[in-house]
């Protein structure tokens, strides 16, 4: 059986101006997981884009990177997936952390209850 969780937050004031916002993650886990992450970022060209998203556990051991190759600028907010993405047995959440090419990560991170992956 295929289970879904779906999170959501809306971008709050506490993200920097400039910095790659998470707007939406999705995930499915029937044996490895699936992400879906939406971004938001004000990109401005090869220069000052949203490059990449990881799957880091709570204490801060990443699991897994999906590399953006190339800005968005016309396609704002914008999602991506990452499949395989392997969950260590005993974790149940994962924070999705975002940055882009001037300013790093972004301050804000977004944590994913994980399904059950009996």
């Amino acid at each position: 059986m295929k289970r879904l969780i779906t999170g959501l937050m809306l971008l709050s004031t506490t993200v920097l101006a400039g910095e790659v916002g998470i707007v939406a993650v999705k995930v499915e886990c029937p044996t490895s997981c699936t992400f879906s992450v939406t971004l938001e970022h004000a990109d401005q060209g090869w220069n000052h884009y949203a490059n990449q998203w990881d799957v880091i556990t709570l204490d801060g051991r990443l699991l897994k990177s999906r590399v953006l190759y190339h800005p968005h600028v016309d396609e704002q907010p914008f999602t991506r997936s990452l499949s395989g993405v392997l969950i260590p047995l005993g974790v149940n959440q994962v924070k999705i952390r975002a940055r882009d090419t001037q300013h790093g990560y972004s301050d804000q991170e977004f944590i994913v209850d994980l399904p059950d992956r009996n």
